[in-house]
């Protein structure tokens, strides 16, 4: 959510006026995030995010668009996209494209216990469910091809020993993409990149949290339902200075999702090595970000030493759930 593509206020207020949204009041730049430049839009009838697309082609967003709406309108709380009078759902603004969908209210938790993963495992499970019968097809594009095609370029930039553990984990995550038990994993479409600044909550009516919403799905496709598990893990359950597995939050998410959608005996199996994988795609994503960056207004890219250390944090010790 940095800022690569500035918008002024009349511009912006151009597409709102083609909308069903009201007249633009307040336009504001989010400078956190590294993919999309993204702005907190205001009208008189309510709050929005204008995000314009720097990397996602008009050709690749539809996916991503439709299934906001069609798990709005199934009851998950993610954002709803706007659409023209002709009912399209992708604009295009300051020569990107553009989309713009509800803001979400309440607050992030930074620094979450078991009851705030509990909710998000519960609400990720039946998620999974409402995407059960959304037709549309993408692949997950930062999935196995891209690490594959990505590992080489970074290379030259990190240690060799950095470089021999890239090139060991991506070969397990390949040879485990073609064993008969990964081909049989449920498939769906995923999140992909739900960490804890991508989940909303807000206090209910007695006084505790629920939560309020997903948001951010420009990294959703369709991969293995285990990879969103595994993507959570590594970042709703773990001690951040180290990398371990906080095996009391970890329990609290996967006894969640299990209890809205069953694992079966193939994805317990699986988790281990799927947390690796997660671990994996954002370690190469970081890389990547740090040493192949792209201009922007505002852009802090994220420290990849983190996820190099959850990488080694899951190779050894893996974790295994077990029911109660």
């Amino acid at each position: 959510m940095a800022v690569y593509t500035e918008v002024s206020f009349d511009e912006a207020a151009g597409l709102f006026a083609r909308l069903d949204t009201g007249a633009l009041t307040a336009l504001q730049p989010i400078a956190s995030g590294i993919e999309n430049t993204n702005y907190f839009a205001d009208s008189a009838r309510g709050r929005y995010v204008l995000t314009l697309f720097e990397r996602l082609t008009h050709a690749q967003l539809p996916f991503y668009l439709l299934l906001m709406k069609h798990l709005a309108e199934r009851g998950i709380p993610v954002p709803r996209p706007h659409a023209d009078a002709n009912g399209a759902l992708l604009h295009t603004l300051a020569g990107k494209p553009a989309a713009v969908v509800d803001r979400l209210r309440g607050r992030h938790h930074l620094a979450p216990d078991a009851a705030h993963c509990a909710l998000v495992g519960d609400m990720l499970a039946r998620m999974h469910l409402a995407a059960r019968d959304f037709a549309p097809f993408q692949p997950n594009l930062r999935g196995l091809a891209w690490w594959a095609e990505t590992v080489p370029v970074i290379e030259p930039f990190v240690a060799q020993d950095l470089a021999a553990l890239l090139r060991d984990e991506l070969a397990f995550q390949q040879q485990l993409a073609a064993s008969p038990a990964c081909a049989g994993l449920p498939r769906g479409a995923i999140h992909a990149d739900l960490f804890r600044d991508n989940v909303m909550f807000e206090a209910g009516e007695d006084g505790a949290d629920r939560l309020a919403g997903f948001f951010d799905f420009y990294f959703a496709g369709v991969d293995t339902l285990l990879f969103d598990i595994g993507v959570c893990l590594n970042d709703w359950c773990i001690d951040l200075e180290s990398g371990r597995l906080a095996e009391d939050r970890a329990n609290a998410f996967v006894a969640a999702y299990d209890a809205v959608r069953p694992l079966d005996g193939a994805e317990l199996r699986a988790l281990p090595a799927l947390m690796r994988a997660a671990a994996l795609r954002f370690w190469i994503s970081r890389l990547w970000d740090l040493h192949l960056p792209r201009d922007a207004q505002l852009l802090t890219p994220h420290d990849p030493t983190h996820f190099e250390r959850v990488l080694r944090a899951r190779r050894e010790a893996p974790w295994h759930y077990t029911r109660p």
